[in-house]
């Protein structure tokens, strides 16, 4: 599907500029919304250890924080909405920051769940949604670029938060950790700083009105009519339950196969080094002509690679082979996220995107929240980590087809409905058919009076005007 047209917005988006600065504003922010809840799992093994969680318990942590950020999304919507992304991703950053901090002085599992999960989750999901709405202000032509550049910040910042987390862990605790974890946060209040509006004079008025009309709207339920966006849904939901538990076991399950724990943390360094290339790249290859109209399928292709590298894992037993899995993970890792929103935008357009986006991202609490608890209680019951991996790779290359499929069925159907539009246009276009005229002379004053004859299917109409009118053979 081409890309939606300029007058959606009412303005020419500045396709660069200073929109370049946005993006590096939401390569920091959306770098700790993503990567921050995988980070975090290297905390996890003494978290559990001195708190006295279970597996499925401990991975409660990553899921909480990572619904609440889904979760968060129409309330971040509607905030973004009425204030701007600008004040949004700063106060975001500071529910971050705030959120470390406190559960550094966490003495119960539940304690963790409410601070890190819940606040610093609410934090993630304003960083999140706000970045993502203002490059799709001041991007079109280039939005996958913009949006693959923005995402990448999540394996950027996940290739140097795993091996720095597992240093301050060695150094500081997991304590005093997320004291400087927290502080690091603070960043965002920098990057929403770089977020300045972008509101020509010639559309502010319509701007605003559009801003009044979406902060009614909390929720637009409008857009379960759309067979593209609850095909896309529900793809996207099979994805996203199997998508993190991978992550946050995987230096867990390295450990166990025998590898160390500086080199079993540097897995998640080696998968966020190749997403942080992938992302970008792409973002390069979706905006080619040959791509950018078929990029539902690409992210349906991303997808089931995804999925297949999971399937493989349990297979993979040495150190070497497991950074051989962890290359794969990040290439079809980035390929999906470079794609996720992109794909939205594409099917629902700049102007309906805010509003679509925070839709998706509250029902995805739900699969997300669910995800890697479930996982976890997969190797609890069975005490191996391939049961994991098998269940989430499976889910992932179902939901992978499925997307191929009902994509390609709604094209076609899509082709056919309009198919039938034109035929209609064309039907009414030539509603008045067989037009006649016939010319009868007037008895009184010698002029002449033409009758048009309107054959209107079975019936038909008669007007009589003077030669003088002109008319035509419609």
């Amino acid at each position: 599907m081409s890309p939606a047209p300029a007058d959606e917005l009412g303005y020419k988006p500045l396709d660069g500029g200073w929109g370049w600065m946005v993006v590096v504003g939401a390569h920091i922010s959306i770098g700790f919304a993503y990567s921050t809840p995988k980070a975090l799992s290297i905390f996890f093994k003494e978290i559990q250890e001195e708190l006295g969680a279970s597996y499925s318990e401990i991975a409660w942590i990553s899921s909480i924080m990572l619904a609440a950020m889904y979760a968060g999304g129409p309330v971040s919507s509607a905030l973004v909405n009425r204030f701007g992304s600008r004040p949004i991703v700063i106060l975001g950053g500071l529910m971050c920051w705030a959120s470390m901090v406190t559960a550094s002085f966490g003495t119960s599992i539940i304690y963790i769940y409410f601070f890190i999960g819940v606040i610093g989750g609410c934090g993630l999901a304003l960083n999140l949604n706000a970045s993502l709405t203002i490059i799709s202000k001041y991007f079109l032509a280039k939005r996958p670029l913009a949006n693959g550049l923005a995402m990448a910040g999540s394996p950027v910042f996940l290739c140097f938060l795993a091996p720095l987390n597992q240093y301050l862990l060695d150094k500081f605790g997991w304590r005093g950790s997320l004291l400087i974890l927290g502080g690091l946060m603070l960043n965002c209040c920098v990057a929403g700083a770089l977020m300045r509006p972008e509101q020509p004079n010639n559309s502010i008025t319509k701007l605003k009105g559009s801003c009044v009309k979406n902060s009614k709207k909390f929720l637009d339920l409008t857009f379960f009519k759309d067979r593209g966006f609850i095909i896309y849904l529900i793809g996207n939901m099979m994805f996203i339950f199997g998508a993190y538990a991978p992550i946050v076991f995987l230096p867990a399950y390295a450990i166990d196969q025998g590898v160390e724990e500086y080199a079993a943390a540097y897995l998640l360094s080696i998968m966020g080094f190749v997403d942080m290339f992938i992302r970008p790249g792409t973002g390069l290859v979706a905006n080619s002509k040959w791509i950018r109209p078929r990029i539902q399928y690409f992210f349906s292709f991303a997808m089931i690679f995804n999925g297949t590298c999971h399937l493989v894992c349990p297979l993979l037993k040495s150190h070497a082979l497991l950074v051989a899995y962890a290359v794969c993970f990040g290439i079809g890792f980035g390929m999906v996220f470079a794609l996720i929103f992109e794909c939205l935008m594409d099917l629902m357009g700049n102007e309906r995107f805010p509003s679509a986006v925070g839709l998706v991202t509250i029902i995805e609490c739900f699969p997300m929240l669910l995800g890697p608890p479930t996982a976890g209680l997969l190797v609890d019951i069975y005490g191996d980590y391939k049961y994991l991996f098998m269940m989430c790779g499976s889910v992932i290359v179902a939901g992978g087809l499925f997307l191929f499929v009902m994509n390609t069925c709604n094209y076609h159907m899509l082709e056919k409905e309009k198919t039938a539009k034109d035929r209609h246009q064309y039907s009414t276009k030539n509603f008045f058919l067989n037009i006649s005229v016939m010319v009868v002379p007037e008895e009184k004053s010698g002029s002449q009076k033409v009758t048009r004859i309107h054959h209107l299917g079975k019936k038909s109409m008669c007007t009589e005007i003077s030669p003088s009118d002109s008319y035509s053979n419609e």
